[in-house]
C-alpha cells in the first residue's frame, strides 16, 4: 500500500512518443507534494514508457498485458490504493503550475465531490469544453445528428454548455483525460467499466457517481494543455466507430427494458448511419486531399 502522503498518478500510454517526456516534466511543477505515477502501459512498442519510467525514480511502468482499453487500464494502476486521492490523465497532457495543487485545494472545498477537472486547452490556446451535462434524449439526439456538420447548433451547445463563462461549478461529467478523483469514491463504484473499450468510460463513471450522491466539479482555475487525438490520427475510422459503440451502450444502459426496445433499436440504427456518413465524408476528403496533391505534381 503506498503511503496516503503520496499522490497516485496514474497515465495510460500506448506509444506515447515525446510527449511522456512533457507530461513528467510539467507535473513537477503542478504540485509541491510527492507523486507516486505509475504508467499503465497497454501495449506500447515505441520504448517511451521503458525510457521514461527508467529515467526517474518515481514513475514506474505498469504493463496491463496488451491493449486492454482505457478504463481498464486506469483500474489496474488504481487497484492497490483505495484512501485520499489520485489524478488520472492521459501522458499527452501538459500541466500549467500549480494546476494539481489547484485541483487539490478545490476538493477541500466541496467536500462531496468524487471528481475535479482542470480547464483543458487545445495546443491553440482553445478552451475545450470538458464539463459538461450527461447525455440525455433532448440534447443528445441534436447533437448527434447536426453536431458534425453545424457545430454551433443548439442542441450541442447545451449539452457542452460553452456559451457560459468558466467558473467553478459541478457538471454532470468530466473529460477522463485529467481529473482527480477521490478513490474511496471511485473503489465504491466498481471503477470505470471495463466494458467501455474507448470513449463513455469517463461519462459513465460519472453517472455512477452521481447516482450515489457525488459531484463531479469542474476547477477552470487549474489549466492544462492536452494535444489530444493520437489514436484518432493513427485510424480515425477505427476509433469513430469506437466511440459510436460506446455511445450506444451507454444510452442502451440508461434505458433499459423491453418498453425501450424500439428506442434502442433506433438508436443503433441512427448511430450506425452516423458512422457510414463519417466514413463515406471522410474517404470523399482524402480523395480530395490526394486529388490536390496530384494536381500540385503536375
Amino acid at each position: 500500500m503506498v503511503a496516503p502522503s503520496l499522490l497516485r498518478v496514474v497515465a495510460v500510454t500506448y506509444s506515447p512518443g515525446t510527449a511522456l517526456d512533457g507530461f513528467v516534466e510539467s507535473l513537477a511543477e503542478a504540485t509541491t507534494g510527492p507523486t507516486d505515477v505509475v504508467l499503465a502501459d497497454n501495449g506500447s512498442t515505441d520504448g517511451a514508457p521503458e525510457r521514461v519510467s527508467a529515467a526517474h525514480d518515481h514513475v514506474r511502468l505498469l504493463p496491463t498485458g496488451g491493449n486492454i482499453g482505457y478504463g481498464a487500464a486506469v483500474n489496474a494502476g488504481l487497484a492497490d490504493v483505495t484512501e485520499g486521492w489520485a489524478l488520472v490523465s492521459n501522458p499527452d497532457v501538459r500541466f500549467e503550475p500549480g494546476a494539481v495543487d489547484e485541483l487539490l485545494a478545490a476538493a477541500a472545498r466541496w467536500p462531496r465531490a468524487a471528481t475535479l477537472g482542470p480547464a483543458i486547452l487545445t495546443p491553440e490556446g482553445e478552451l475545450y469544453p470538458s464539463a459538461r451535462d450527461l447525455p440525455r434524449l433532448s440534447t443528445g439526439i441534436g447533437h448527434a445528428l447536426l453536431g458534425w456538420a453545424w457545430a454551433g447548433n443548439p442542441w450541442t451547445a447545451r449539452y457542452r454548455r460553452e456559451r457560459e463563462a468558466p467558473r467553478e461549478r459541478p457538471a454532470g461529467w468530466l473529460s477522463g483525460s485529467c481529473f482527480l478523483v477521490d478513490l474511496a469514491a471511485f473503489h465504491s463504484v466498481g471503477g470505470f467499466d471495463p466494458g467501455y473499450f474507448m470513449y463513455f468510460e469517463d461519462v459513465d463513471l460519472a453517472a455512477r457517481l452521481g447516482r450515489k450522491g457525488y459531484l463531479n466539479v469542474y476547477v477552470p482555475s487549474a489549466v492544462v494543455v492536452h494535444e489530444g487525438g493520437h489514436a484518432t490520427r493513427r485510424s480515425p475510422h477505427r476509433m469513430q466507430k469506437a466511440h459510436h459503440a460506446s455511445a450506444l451502450r451507454y444510452l442502451s444502459a440508461e434505458h433499459p427494458g423491453v418498453a425501450n426496445a424500439p428506442l434502442r433499436g433506433v438508436l443503433r440504427v441512427g448511430l450506425g448511419l452516423r458512422v457510414l456518413i463519417s466514413y463515406v465524408s471522410g474517404r470523399v476528403a482524402a480523395g480530395a486531399r490526394f486529388q490536390r496533391g496530384a494536381d500540385e505534381l503536375d
